[in-house]
């Protein structure tokens, strides 16, 4: 009697299949940013963040903005190291691409379990020196999370993106030196007011207010913040949600920016109504949204309600 065949794991194929996809989609995309890049390199014309821009894997322009700094601030190889900060999968962040593209070393956390898990199970974690963190960050551990992951001074870029806390915990750091920092920012704030959520630990923004539109700090209080650190502002991308500075002592030819200069007022329509459905409110209209919300004046030290 002759043995049945086995059948084939058809969900087996698909997976392998569509797993090959993926990698040929991710090549694609890093031989066509690191054209970007090296055409970067050879223009004339740039004179300001966003003309660098170009995406891969950032959520923005912010890849083609990060090549063009780590060139101008002449980032050594012992510096090409990076840390992010609220990256979920890894799939859309700051520094993939300086981790693929540019070889760099880096450190990741995020704040689900299951986000890092899925990092570690992605072909570039063993291809790349990366350490993914499950982390909860808040100013008291972000400096003992740094250093137990064996990362300590100068490094090329921190980006921060956390949804919140993130002027406090930019604030709080000094386990490492960075070069450049990038920072998400709230342009919803407006360009003058030096603000920020006040500091609480246990920050979730969508669970500080539905509409999503309150948390993290405006341009004027990063820029304080910044000039307090030793850093410049150098700009913005070009939809308004990420800063970009400079170290003083590696400005080159970069030229720093007042906030009332680097302010973009972002056209994001991420707003969500009470029952958590996307709004789209745009403009002056997210504000409004917001009035009557406490924010801390970061100069001064005194809470107040937006209005």
């Amino acid at each position: 009697m002759s043995a049945t065949p086995e059948q084939p794991d058809i969900n087996a194929i698909v997976r392998n299949a569509m797993s090959s996809v993926h990698k040929r989609l991710s090549d694609m995309m890093v031989l066509q940013g690191r054209a970007l890049a090296v055409a970067n390199q050879q223009r004339t014309d740039i004179k300001s963040l966003h003309d660098a821009e170009f995406k891969v894997f950032s959520q923005f322009g912010e890849d083609g903005i990060i090549q063009y700094l780590i060139k101008e601030t002449n980032i050594s190889e012992k510096e090409a190291t990076f840390i992010e900060f609220g990256v979920e999968s890894y799939l859309e962040s700051n520094t993939r691409f300086l981790l693929v593209n540019n070889n760099w070393r880096g450190l990741v956390f995020d704040g689900s379990e299951r986000n890092v898990e899925t990092i570690k199970k992605q072909d570039f974690y063993w291809r790349n020196d990366l350490t993914a963190v499950h982390a909860w960050i808040d100013r008291d551990n972000i400096n003992q999370l740094i250093s137990n992951a064996g990362f300590s001074g100068d490094i090329g870029l921190l980006s921060v993106d956390i949804d919140g806390n993130d002027y406090w915990v930019w604030q709080a750091i000094d386990a490492v030196n960075p070069v450049i920092v990038a920072v998400e920012w709230n342009s919803v704030f407006g360009p003058e007011a030096a603000i920020s959520i006040p500091y609480d630990p246990k920050f979730f923004r969508t669970d500080a207010h539905y509409s999503n539109l309150y948390y993290g700090a405006s341009i004027s209080a990063f820029e304080y913040l910044g000039k307090q650190k030793g850093y410049s502002l150098i700009g913005s991308n070009i939809a308004g949600n990420n800063l970009f500075f400079v170290r003083n002592d590696r400005l080159g030819a970069l030229k720093p920016l007042k906030a009332q200069e680097a302010f973009v007022k972002s056209r994001i329509r991420e707003a969500r109504d009470p029952e958590g459905k996307l709004s789209y409110l745009s403009g002056d209209a997210r504000f409004k949204e917001i009035i009557g919300l406490k924010v801390i004046d970061v100069i001064r030290g005194y809470e107040y309600p937006l209005s």
